[in-house]
Parts: structure tokens; sequence; C-alpha cells
């Protein structure tokens, strides 16, 4: 076990020149974490096996598909993608629609788009090879300063430490970070990179990643388990669940509409939202703007025009669903078309039994649910 860290000792003050003891001990932190990762690695399917070398490929796609996106919600998508497309050449080669299908449900979509930018210009540009540094992975699309340092520090061992929600928080409580996130994210990065082993970079930064996950967790962290407790200054002051500090989260202006879902016989009618903005290039029902304050009666006079149709039903109850910057209301109408209506411009009829191949977002898989129940 590596030894004390000094309870009172500023985080600051860690990155300091130390006393040759005080060192001794800060660098006995990574082997302990190399030690305990060795023993309690988690098996994850992007994950390569001990003495194996990582995939690129593999690696690049599970930090885009992992971005704001539990583990357990990405390993079907994981595998389906793989399976689909086993390097990023084949990914490149496809097409935007069929990958947006393959994403549909995973939610965050730009970050399908920007996985697809990015494979097409890996594979155009690079030869089908990632570039190995933080530098020319960053002038990638899609890729940001964390997915960059992942992708070098795990795939190509390069010496760098990205730093992921877990990460954020076993280092707030190793160093009892008091600043608040986001302010704090500099600090906490500077403080990660102690950690860092002199090699095997890669493994340094999962240890962090797993031990956040199993053991530093947000809620009764299991702190008898965790291979640092010694070291850990909010443990020693019995605060460890009280951080990261964070800055209260402001929710966004609630938004309402209306979602038109109109059949006929075993048939949805369906449009492609725009590529840019929201949702963008995804599969939805007919519906009206999506604003604040906006009353039901003017959301309905949105409705899609068709001929021959019944009358208007409107369902019971409202959809609700929560987007990064807001919450979202819409009520629901349904309607039966005759056989042989038409669909307006700009949009298309799908049998029901194929809406699994259609690049719906979650919004729109409540939507239908909620109508056809």
């Amino acid at each position: 076990m590596c030894c004390r860290y000094s309870v009172g000792m500023s985080p600051k003050s860690a990155l300091k020149p130390k006393s040759e003891p005080l060192q001794a001990e800060i660098s006995a932190r990574p082997l302990a974490l190399l030690q305990w990762y060795d023993r309690h690695r988690r098996r994850l399917p992007w994950r390569a096996a001990p003495g194996e070398a990582s995939d690129p490929y593999r690696v690049w796609l599970s930090e885009i598909m992992l971005q704001q996106t539990t583990v357990k919600a990405v390993g079907p998508y994981f595998e389906k993608f793989v399976a689909r497309w086993p390097d990023v050449t084949a990914l490149g080669r496809a097409s935007l629609d069929d990958v947006l299908r393959m994403w549909a449900g995973l939610g965050y979509y730009s970050r399908a788009r920007n996985l697809y930018a990015c494979a097409v210009a890996v594979t155009r540009d690079h030869g089908g090879v990632f570039p190995d540094t933080e530098e020319g992975l960053r002038a990638l699309p899609g890729i940001g300063p964390y997915t960059a340092a992942a992708i070098a520090a795990i795939a190509f061992d390069r010496r760098t430490m990205p730093v992921d929600g877990n990460i954020e928080r076993v280092v707030s409580r190793l160093f009892a970070v008091e600043e608040e996130l986001p302010q704090a994210k500099s600090l906490i990065q500077q403080l990660a990179a102690t950690l860092l082993a002199d090699t095997r970079a890669g493994d340094s930064a999962q240890a962090l990643m797993d031990l956040g996950a199993s053991i530093c967790t947000p809620k009764k962290p299991a702190c008898s388990l965790c291979p640092l407790n010694e070291d850990c200054t909010a443990r020693a002051q019995g605060t460890q669940e009280t951080f990261p500090r964070k800055a209260p989260k402001k929710s966004g202006t609630l938004r309402r509409g209306a979602a038109f879902v109109v059949t006929r016989g075993d048939e949805l009618l369906v449009r492609t939202r725009p590529e840019k903005g929201l949702l963008g290039g995804m599969t939805e029902v007919p519906g009206s703007d999506w604003l604040a304050g906006q009353d039901d009666a003017t959301a309905r006079k949105q409705a899609p025009d068709l001929k021959g149709l019944s009358r208007w039903q409107r369902k019971l109850g409202v959809v609700t669903h929560v987007f990064t910057h807001f919450p979202l209301e819409l009520v629901v109408y349904t309607v039966k078309a005759e056989a042989r209506t038409r669909a307006p411009e700009g949009m298309r009829w799908v049998p029901v039994a194929t809406l699994a191949d259609e690049a719906l977002p979650n919004v729109m898989r409540k939507v239908i649910a909620h109508a056809l129940d």
C-alpha cells in the first residue's frame, strides 16, 4: 500500500517540488494503481486483453460512443458496429444513413455524424490509419482534447492522462479539490497527470477509469477496497461523498410541441430532419416546432396537410423527453389515412414492421409507442 498523502496540504501545493520522502510517497501511487488494475481490470468488448496491443479503431469507436452514455448502454451498439464495420476503412465507405440507423437509440446524434466524418477523413486522408499523436488526432472531425488524449494513451501509449467523469471524481476526492466544476477542470487535469506511471500510460488511465466506475462511485464509495485509500484526503476528512464540488445545474426552459402520427394500413408517415441542427438527419413523424410557451392550438395548426383524413384524435397524456439543454413535452395526435393517400412532399410511408431499420431518435420512439399503444 502506498504511503499517506499529507492531509491538509492544498491540491495546488501537490504540484510544487516536493521533499524527497514526500515525492516518494506520491510516486508510489501510479504503481499501486497498476497493481490494482492488473488484478481487477474490467472486461470490456473494446479493451485489449493483457499483453495485447490495443486496436486504435476500437478505442476510438468506444470513446465516441461512451460520451455522455453508460458502458452498459454502449456494449450492444459497439458489438453491432464492429460486426458490420470491422475497421475504420469499412466504416468510412459506408453511408451516413446506414450509420445513423445503426446509431438510433444511443442518443446525442451529432456524435454519429462526427463519427462518420472522422472515419471518412481517416480513410481518405490517412490511408485508414489513425494518427498516433494528440495533435494529429485532434485535427480529425469530432475528436476533442479528452478523446484525443484517451486514444493517444490507450491505443498508442502516449504519456498523457485523459480525464473523464470517473477520473474527475477519483482525483477530486484524492486531493480534496474544493474548487467547483467546471472551473476546477484545469487543476484536476494537472493533478491527474501525477498519477501517470513512467510506462503503461494507457493502463494508468484505464486503472483510474475502472477505479471510479467500480470503487470510487458517486454514492457510497467502497473506500476500504481502494488501493489509494490511505492517501485520500477526502476520506481522511470523511467528506468523500461531497466531491467533486459542482456548481448548481441550470435547467433549460421547457419547450412544447405536437407530434402527428398518421397511419395508412400497416404504414406510418415519416420524414427526415434537416442534416444540420438537433437530431440532424434522423427520422421523425411530422410535428410542430418545439417552442417555449407554445400552446396546443398553435402547435395543432402545424399538422401535415393530407387529403382523405378522418378526424385527428388527441392521445391522453404527453410524451416527455429531456435533451441536454432543455426538457420537452409533446402532445400526440393520431389519424388514419385512406389506402391511396399520397405522402406530402418531403415525407414518405414506411411499414411499421420495418421501423427498427429507421434512424429514429429515442424521443420519436416514445411518440410512436405512445400513439400505437
